[in-house]
């Protein structure tokens, strides 16, 4: 067996491209995925809210044809990282009183009104939108975001959160059948 040996101004520029494909490339995005419980998304938002992108996988109960209330989960091991609740509803919900409601479900700390198409809140943890998607399930349709590793007082995340949510949201609403 013969070992290639690169020498002299071919063995820099191996050397070079090597560098550089493990230098250049995004290493923050490597294991990131490009859907997050089924809606695509680019890699780079979704980063911006991990900690961690070690052994990412998810845990869905969405059934998107089937339009009931469900979670899905993007674990970093056994950790959740990013923890969304896909909700239809007859009815237009509260978000603020959703956001500051004592339970686990929806609960998002300090959240703030942003302006943006459809109704939505953003907090220090997490963030949840609104608006109205006729389907057999209801008239309107909530999505939550959370990130339980994200401290309540932490507020360095509110704007990765709400840039997150901008491209998030709507992009799921491509997924949905609304009428």
């Amino acid at each position: 067996m013969t070992t290639f040996r690169p020498t002299g101004l071919l063995g820099l520029a191996v050397i070079s491209l090597a560098v550089c494909v493990v230098s250049c490339s995004s290493p923050g995005d490597r294991g990131v995925p490009e859907t997050v419980c089924g809606t695509r998304i680019d890699p780079r938002l979704t980063r911006l809210l991990l900690k961690s992108t070690d052994d990412l996988h998810e845990f869905s109960r969405v059934e998107r044809a089937e339009e009931i209330t469900a979670p899905c989960v993007l674990l970093s091991g056994h950790d959740p990282v990013l923890e969304f609740q896909f909700s239809w509803d007859e009815g237009a919900t509260d978000l603020m009183y959703l956001a500051t409601s004592s339970g686990s479900v929806s609960h998002v700390s300090q959240p703030r009104s942003i302006d943006f198409a459809q109704h939505a809140i953003v907090g220090t943890d997490g963030a949840i939108s609104i608006t109205p998607c006729k389907t057999k399930g209801g008239n309107y349709f909530t999505l939550t975001l959370q990130l339980p590793q994200v401290e309540l007082t932490d507020q360095t995340h509110r704007k990765d959160i709400e840039k997150f949510m901008r491209a998030y949201f709507p992009a799921t609403l491509k997924t949905l059948d609304c009428a």
